[in-house]
């Protein structure tokens, strides 16, 4: 017997079923749909074929006339209509015609898609493009001295990524009321906050009953970690948070922002506060410059109320200066990588390798002018154990600034440092890059088995067998110019002043189980701060006492100073 074709039902069973789908793998996957996403190719080409699948499965209904041994259809067929009388009917020609139309269209959709996708992606590869690829980074060649001032000490982040969310953790544990319902994000943000640099991180929710216990109300604080001083606050909301990673349908923050914006590629949504404490999400906006799917870079960034979840727009000129991060530091790792490789052409990047340099295999972030910029340093594709130079990155303008610094690698310094405390295991951080009394310095924490900060080091770039340690930052800087200085290597002392004065007022205080004093000394209306095992005479100073000050040179009511002696 032969299938007899009802393609209009069929069509519309198809399309229904279809929508329905496509909608639901839309809700869940979240895919953007744009021309430059190749998942968005995917996402069409699953429609077609399941709407072609479904067409053929209900387009036939019953069997009519003819055997099952390949006879021709008949023209005409008998039927019984509603009333049980028997009936002559004719097969439609123009229904056949209509179900083999409605299949050739959306398979010829699915050919073009492929083609499409497939050419897209060839015009768009290295080989072709090497010079786009080299383009997508521009970099300024600088001179390091001059652009990195020597900063003050509440200024040097001593924290890195694991020990801010070992210390986070520890501050919500000591929360009854958060811990029992909250958790601790495994990530956290480092950004310039009131001229400090910080990292940020928010709070999950527990699992799905402590998010139907909460939210209503939402997430009611997140944390902050100052990377100077260590300490943790726990930043208490007016209102809770109610869009982020750990909520649910429409308020889940990845979901908001898609149906908001269906067509926008995000490559990163952080979590920022601004200068006032408010919370919100950033979400940076990328698009494909080579090609179709290659030469990725940032056209802009979405704003959105963590509270509200209300959300704007903004092109990369016009991104709000309180925002630290816009290009992920992942991203301009592969832009200088695309540079460093292609920027003689793609067959030199392979034979020869003529001036091919790569990043290294780590990088760090450092504050400047308010903004913060990621460090990394640049190598040679041998694979030997020194730089060339370092590479300096604004995270939210893109401004790239190369210094040709000939140098120790960073894992040979962090070695090296890792060596010169060997008896307590300590681990180094990836390292800082600073500027110590006018050399190119390696600073970095040393931590303990439970990600402590216990000692800090600073290997010289350029001669990394100078390596300096302290309990204090002061310290640790004061060994360093020795060492300096016992090498015959010129020190430059500008960044420091001495000055003399009278005690007006004294106080200490304890702080990460170290005593620190703070001086005022007579017409001036600020403090020196001082660690008691840089400065001990302080223990026995009083009001009144004539003191020399030796500190770096800043603005504020406290500041740092790395020693005190009578005068």
């Amino acid at each position: 017997m032969k299938l007899e074709r009802k393609p209009v039902r069929g069509a519309v069973i198809a399309t229904v079923i279809t929508l329905l789908g496509g909608f639901l793998h839309f809700y869940f996957a979240l895919p953007a749909l744009n021309i430059h996403n190749l998942d968005a190719y995917v996402f069409l080409a699953v429609l077609i074929i399941a709407w072609c699948s479904l067409y053929a499965m209900f387009s036939h209904s019953v069997t009519r006339g003819g055997d099952d041994d390949g006879e021709k259809m008949p023209k005409d067929y008998l039927d019984v209509d509603e009333d049980g009388n028997v009936v002559r009917k004719r097969y439609s020609r123009s229904g056949k015609k209509l179900a083999v139309f409605s299949m050739k269209v959306p398979m010829a959709m699915l050919l073009i898609l492929l083609a499409v996708a497939i050419v897209g992606t060839v015009i768009g590869l290295p080989v072709f493009r090497a010079k786009a690829y080299s383009a997508l980074l521009i970099t300024e060649t600088s001179d390091f001295t001059e652009d990195i001032a020597e900063i003050s000490f509440n200024q040097i982040p001593m924290l890195d990524k694991d020990a801010a969310q070992v210390l986070a953790d520890r501050k919500l544990g000591e929360l009854s009321d958060l811990v029992s319902q909250f958790e601790v994000t495994s990530g956290t943000t480092q950004i310039n906050y009131q001229n400090r640099p910080v990292r940020v991180t928010y709070l999950n929710y527990g699992d799905a009953f402590k998010w139907l216990n909460n939210f209503r109300s939402g997430i009611p604080a997140y944390i902050v970690i100052d990377m100077v001083t260590q300490e943790v606050t726990v930043q208490r909301l007016d209102e809770g948070i109610r869009y982020s990673p750990s909520e649910y349908f429409f308020r889940d923050i990845s979901r908001h922002l898609r149906f908001q914006y269906p067509t926008k590629m995000f490559s990163d949504v952080n979590f920022e506060i601004d200068e006032e404490g408010h919370p919100w999400w950033v979400a940076s906006v990328i698009t494909k410059t080579i090609g179709l799917f290659g030469g990725e870079d940032v056209t802009g960034a979405v704003l959105v109320d963590a509270v509200t979840g209300e959300s704007t727009y903004y092109d990369v000129a016009d991104v709000p200066s309180w925002v630290d991060r816009v290009y992920t530091a992942d991203l301009l790792v592969q832009q200088y990588d695309y540079y460093g490789h292609y920027h003689n052409g793609f067959l030199n990047s392979i034979f020869g390798q003529r001036e091919v340099t790569q990043t290294t295999r780590g990088y760090n972030y450092i504050a400047l002018n308010d903004d913060v910029w990621m460090y990394t340093g640049v190598t040679s594709v041998t694979g030997d154990e020194s730089n060339v130079g370092f590479l300096l990155v604004n995270q939210r303008t893109k401004e790239a600034k190369y210094y040709p610094i000939a140098g120790a690698e960073e894992y040979s310094a962090m070695a090296s440092a890792q060596g010169a405390v060997q008896q307590y295991s300590y681990k180094a951080t990836f390292p800082l890059l600073l500027n110590v009394s006018g050399q190119p310095t390696y600073f970095m924490a040393l931590k303990d088995a439970s990600q402590l900060v216990k000692m800090y080091a600073m290997v010289n770039v350029q001669q990394y067998q100078i390596v300096a340690t302290g309990s204090t930052l002061a310290q640790c800087e004061k060994n360093y110019i020795a060492l300096l200085g016992g090498n015959n290597i010129q020190v430059n002392s500008s960044a420091t002043d001495q000055v003399t004065g009278v005690i007006a007022d004294i106080r200490s205080a304890v702080m990460e189980g170290n005593t620190h004093y703070f001086l005022r000394l007579e017409g001036e209306n600020w403090y020196y701060t001082v660690n008691v095992s840089d400065a001990p005479v302080c223990a026995i100073l009083n009001v009144g006492d004539r003191v020399t000050v030796t500190v770096y040179e800043g603005e504020g009511e406290l500041r740092t100073a790395t020693a005190v002696d009578r005068a």
